[in-house]
């Protein structure tokens, strides 16, 4: 699954792809993608120039001048900038005919993702957008909002940074990282973690999701990009999907655990 530093390689290769084309039709394959009516949203967007495209936490939002639409990608969700005459697979649920003779095609395998219709300035008023935490790099994500959000949940630490409400944007692999870089266990209580550790979250947050984008993010198996970004930060990774090899640290082996159900990396004798 794509987390905020995918997102944001992708979004930065979309724009040098649509920006400045207009919608001249919209076909919507599978209609559990899109939120709206399939009609609505078809005949908000028809006609309309994609004037901007940005990102928050682990969504994409394609800005038409006063109207946006928001997507999701969920677990296998890409998006191809293709030749109209291409084969259009089984897999491809909602295609946008652009004027240029292209098409902006959404594919999705799981069909997990979601798109939404909002007014662009009512973007974050959206109930989707406006629950979610701050993303890595704000600068109201501080140590103090951070144990507020941690002292009375009882759950592991590796839970709650995947909890999007908290922090907006890390994902399974990021998670792993930022607790290996932090020197915390992924099973600690939530509560139990100190101010000195939220600041060390905090920072690990910012600086790898931030060397993840400028690599172009972790091209692997749960995720790969179709926009001809190939990404290298699955060469950066110290934990994530290294059961059995030495830690980078201590040289003990890394070992593999369940926490609610996500694979979880981690070194026993580095992270207490």
């Amino acid at each position: 699954m794509p987390e905020i530093a995918e997102i944001r390689v992708v979004a930065k290769a979309l724009r040098k792809q649509i920006i400045g084309k207009k919608i001249e039709n919209v076909k919507i394959l599978y209609s559990r993608i899109v939120v709206n009516e399939d009609a609505e949203f078809i005949e908000m967007l028809k006609g309309r120039e994609f004037t901007g495209l940005d990102s928050y936490g682990k969504w994409l939002i394609f800005q038409l001048g006063d109207w946006s639409f928001l997507s999701h990608l969920r677990m296998e969700g890409k998006y191809y900038y293709i030749e109209r005459e291409a084969p259009v697979d089984k897999h491809t649920h909602v295609i946008f005919e652009l004027d240029d003779g292209m098409d902006l095609r959404y594919r999705d395998v799981r069909k997990f993702g979601r798109m939404e219709l909002v007014e662009t300035s009512k973007v974050f008023d959206n109930p989707s957008i406006k629950k979610l935490g701050y993303e890595p790099g704000d600068k109201r994500l501080t140590a103090d909002y951070l144990l507020q959000k941690l002292e009375k949940n009882r759950g592991p630490i590796k839970t709650a940074l995947l909890d999007q409400t908290i922090i907006n944007g890390l994902g399974n692999i990021y998670s792993n990282e930022v607790l290996f870089a932090s020197r915390i266990s992924p099973i600690r209580p939530s509560h139990a973690i100190t101010a000195k550790e939220s600041e060390d979250i905090i920072e690990c947050s910012y600086s790898i999701t931030k060397k993840s984008e400028e690599v172009g993010g972790s091209t692997i198996r749960s995720y790969t990009s179709s926009l001809g970004v190939i990404g290298h930060y699955q060469d950066y990774l110290k934990v994530h999907g290294k059961k059995g090899e030495p830690c980078p640290e201590c040289g003990q082996p890394i070992v593999k655990i369940q926490v609610d159900g996500r694979g979880t990396y981690y070194c026993e004798h580095c992270q207490k």
